[in-house]
């Protein structure tokens, strides 16, 4: 696959390199935007972009619900479509988990880009040539299907297509073909394991040989409570691979074999900042720095974004060499503006919730944050599922607050389910459920 825009082995380049690189592409980039994108022509109200990247702090932001509008009122793909549609080489749909699907347009150079760019996390965590992986995410018009293919067959891995659904028959193949890698959402094992202990009796699931477990799409593999639980079952390493904005570019970090910090691969085609999540101002690019992820397309051909608002708050780990040898800058997830929970004045995300019950070996790791009507919330209402073998006492439920209260500050109304009766899905399990109007 020949490479249109991004730099060779962009995430070991020495900082200057790429930034002279950044500075070029944008150049560029700004013309093509201010010629051909209908949708930031009227943003901009007619203002000339410079092409240098210091007036980026001056342009306005883009968000979801802008360009989604943008979708509805110029369909199918928006008047930020800045390509002729003839050169739109592939079509895909975001999940829609929080609101309208968006259709994604990509051109042949695109789509080089992003599975060049994506491959650099696999490869990351570990993935490469020798390695037989077994990709189970829905094919059908996700970007996580077939462009997480691409990204894992351009590690030089041999690539399973499995996709989701059928999966007793994934265990077969796994066990036929000799898979040595699964790339799935981290709540998929549990779906394996309750089929395993169903339909495969004196089968473990690390009797499969897995050695890697390649992750995205959800939350959760940071808390070490929860990690520690999926390698003890499978037996494998697991790994964040997988961290993408389907909008911006469907994989631009993962975790590396050396640190658990996702490493931001994509500096050479995606210009990012931080900002205040909620009055937008700008935050330092620095080492300790929190704020909400925002990215600026520096090559992109169908639909080019400009200071994209992503509603992931990150919390940047590292921006000098990594002990790989990595010049990537490192970053963790904090969670996701659209999840976060307002409690008595806290910020509540979900994985930091999983991070207190995954420390109950009575609990299975399974819980949702149902709430019944709109904020103010006085307090946090979590659903936390029981453990086989396990029964719901008031006492456990109380030391379940407890810890909540201990670790998060928050007060909880905590609710024991029985064993297995939440569900468990091979997409993206959804945490933060609002049922209100």
């Amino acid at each position: 696959m020949t490479d249109c825009n991004a730099l060779p082995r962009a995430d070991f380049l020495d900082l200057s390199e790429i930034a002279a690189h950044r500075r070029s592409r944008w150049a560029r980039q700004a013309d093509y935007v201010g010629l051909a994108s209908a949708f930031y022509r009227r943003l901009l109200g007619g203002r000339a972009l410079r092409g240098d990247l210091a007036e980026l702090d001056d342009l306005p932001f883009t968000d979801k619900d802008m360009i989604r509008r943008d979708q509805h009122e110029n369909p199918p793909f928006g008047s930020y479509l800045a390509s002729e549609p003839a050169r739109i080489s592939r079509v895909h749909r975001t999940s829609g988990t929080t609101g309208v699907a968006m259709n994604l347009a990509l051109s042949h150079a695109d789509a080089v880009m992003t599975a060049t760019v994506g491959a650099r996390a696999q490869a990351a965590a570990g993935l490469g040539p020798g390695h037989r992986v077994v990709h189970c995410l829905n094919y059908r018009l996700w970007m996580g299907g077939y462009s997480d293919h691409a990204t894992l067959e351009e590690t030089g891995a041999t690539v399973i297509p499995y996709g989701v659904g059928g999966s007793a028959g994934l265990i077969e193949v796994i066990r036929d073909l000799g898979v040595t890698a699964i790339s799935c959402t981290p709540s998929y094992p549990a779906v394996l394991e309750q089929v395993i202990a169903d339909d495969f009796p004196g089968l473990a699931p690390r009797d499969l040989g897995l050695r890697l477990g390649l992750f995205g799409g959800e939350p959760g593999l940071d808390e070490p409570a929860f990690r520690r639980r999926l390698e003890d079952t499978w037996g494998f390493a697991a790994r964040n691979a997988n961290y993408g904005v389907s909008d911006v570019l469907c994989n631009i970090a993962g975790q590396t074999e050396v640190c658990d910090d996702l490493h931001f691969v994509a500096l050479d085609v995606l210009y990012p900042e931080l900002i205040d999540p909620g009055d937008g101002t700008p935050r330092p690019w620095a080492e300790g720095g929190t704020g909400e992820l925002v990215l600026t397309h520096l090559a992109k051909e169908c639909q080019p974004l400009v200071r994209f608002r992503t509603g992931d708050i990150i919390r940047l780990t590292g921006t000098g060499p990594a002990a790989c040898g990595r010049t990537a800058p490192r970053f963790r997830v904090v969670g996701r503006a659209d999840d976060m929970v307002v409690v008595r004045g806290l910020n509540m995300f979900p994985a930091m919730v999983a991070g207190v019950l995954n420390g109950f070996a009575e609990l299975s790791g399974e819980y949702r944050i149902v709430l019944d009507h709109p904020p103010p919330h006085d307090l946090l209402p979590v659903e936390a599922e029981l453990a086989p073998g396990h029964a719901a006492s008031p006492a456990l439920a109380q030391a379940v607050e407890g810890a909540i209260k201990d670790r998060l500050g928050a007060t909880a109304r905590v609710a024991l389910l029985d064993p297995r009766s939440l569900p468990r899905t091979e997409g993206k399990t959804r945490r933060v459920i609002r049922t209100y109007p």
